[in-house]
Parts: C-alpha cells; structure tokens; sequence
C-alpha cells in the first residue's frame, strides 16, 4: 500500500443542501479487532455514507489492510484507504491509545510491536478467561476466541460473551460489574494490561513512515490538569497530532482539544471511532475539523 500525499485528496469539507458535511474519517474498526464489520462491508458502509478518505484502524493489528485494499481494488471501490492501526499504550496507570496512520505496514519495527502486543493481548485474555471462571462463566475464554475469530481478542468480545449468553444486560455493564477497572464485583475479572509505552509506540510508527495521533483524548476520564500532562508527555515523545473532532462532542470540548493542538503545535485529526452502525456515532458523523487547525494529512508528503 502506496503512503498517501496531499495531493491524493479530495475537497474534505463540501455544503449539501445547507448542512457541511466531512469526508473523511480516520479512525474506524473491522471485524479483525473489536468492530461488528468485515472490511468489505464498512467500506460498503463508508461509502453509503459518501466517505471518500477512510482509515482501518483496528486494535493492535495491520490484518485488515490488505482485506480492504482487495476490495477497494477490484471492485473499484471509490475510497481512498489509509492504513491505520490503534495501539494501546500504557502511561500512569492509564491505557492510552496511538493511532497510526499512513504508514507502510510491512515495516519490520512495526510488525515487531505488533506481534509483542498481540502476545500481550493474548495473555491478558487468558487471565480474564480464568477470573471469569472463578465467577462463575467457565466458557468465557472459549466463547470470546471464538467470537474474535482470526482476529485480535479484547474486552469488548468477553463483554459481548457475558451479554450474549444473559449474564448483563448491555455491554457496558459488562465493563462495570466484571471487566473494568471499577468493578463492582468482588472477584472482578479487571486484568491490567502490559502494553508498551507511548514512546515505544510513536518511534515504531515513525519507523514505518506513518503519524502518530493520540485517539479520544477527551475519553481518558482525566482530570484538566492530567490530560494537559498527557499531552506534554506525548508532545515530547514526539507525536505527532490529536484526535480532537469526534461524533459526539460538545462545541467547548472542540474549542479546548483545539486550543491544546495550537498551543503544543500538534496537527488535528478526526474520526468516529466506528465498531458497529449505531445512531450516535456513525462514520463520517460530525467530521468537521475547526478553523485554525493544521490537519493531519498536511504532514503527508
């Protein structure tokens, strides 16, 4: 997959019928994470929804790329795809997410990450599996590789498991009373990740080509004070920009995650964060990037 520069894009911003609408989306999930779709049908989906810049960009794996790219190829799908990855990091005790965007997939560091977090992944889900049991559902290990398929396993299918087979009534709840960290349940089943550091992941999507995008900033559930030391932090490990336009935001939230982006001198990037068709936070919903912001595609050159 040729890396992408910014004469490969399209006007991203167009009025329709008096409303504007954005184009482009850089951060959505396929069935080879914790998304409910094959490549092939979010790309179908992407572009019901007139996307026409998409990146995959699944948990700790590069394994729908080449999927999307097929499709795209021969049935001359009208998107550009970026490849993309989310890798989950660990910083103070919080699991923080890079997005990778625009990089060469085959690149031997990268691939390197990728196989150490998959491993990382693996493991945290057979210690899950056996909490689980101790809770009663001997089968969740099972049942959630099962339901994870070739893909890469995570909490979301163990959730999905425990709303499947009656055992909560939504997912969320799943998180709150076994898999979260804030359980409710005395023999939660919270297993702390070993994954690498933000450092660890910037330098191997550098080392690929690509940019590195801290996703959902506002989502970490951390204090003014603690995100703006996130920032810096992942200012000096060399970053690259933010996730600073999602769905659902509030337009104060927009106004503070661009204020960070102009005041550590980080490129904005957006995206829905997509896993499963939904009315709150559909691909390419509220896509629209703030005046003053240098996109993330400007440093694709």
């Amino acid at each position: 997959m040729a890396l992408l520069s910014t004469t490969d894009f399209p006007l991203i911003i167009e009025k329709r019928d008096g409303f504007s609408h954005g184009r482009i989306d850089l951060h959505s999930h396929t069935h080879c994470s914790d998304g409910s779709l094959s490549p092939q049908t979010l790309l179908d989906r992407a572009v019901n929804y007139q996307i026409d810049v998409l990146a995959i960009t699944d948990h700790d794996t590069v394994a729908g790329l080449d999927i999307a790219q097929r499709y795209i190829n021969d049935q001359n799908v009208p998107i550009k795809l970026i490849s993309g990855i989310e890798i989950s990091t660990a910083w103070q005790g919080f699991e923080i997410h890079i997005v990778g965007l625009n990089f060469d997939k085959n690149n031997a560091t990268l691939l390197k990450l990728i196989t150490n977090q998959q491993q990382a992944r693996e493991q945290r889900a057979v210690t899950i599996g056996e909490k689980l049991a101790k809770c009663g559902f001997p089968d969740a290990y099972h049942d959630a590789k099962k339901l994870a398929g070739e893909g890469s396993i995570t909490r979301a299918h163990f959730a999905k498991v425990l709303l499947q087979q009656g055992h909560v009534s939504t997912m969320q709840k799943a998180f709150d009373q076994y898999l979260g960290k804030k359980g409710r349940n005395t023999q939660k089943a919270y297993v702390k990740p070993t994954w690498c550091s933000i450092e660890q992941a910037v330098e191997a999507i550098h080392a690929a080509g690509g940019t590195a995008v801290m996703a959902h900033p506002i989502r970490y559930d951390l204090s003014a004070k603690w995100l703006r030391r996130l920032i810096v932090h992942f200012k000096e490990s060399a970053g690259d920009g933010l996730e600073i336009v999602l769905p659902q935001m509030n337009p104060q939230q927009r106004k503070t995650m661009l204020n960070y982006c102009l005041e550590y001198d980080l490129h904005a990037s957006t995206g829905s964060d997509f896993h499963h068709p939904n009315k709150w936070s559909d691909l390419g919903r509220n896509l629209i990037l703030p005046d003053g912001a240098k996109p993330i595609w400007a440093l694709w050159q």
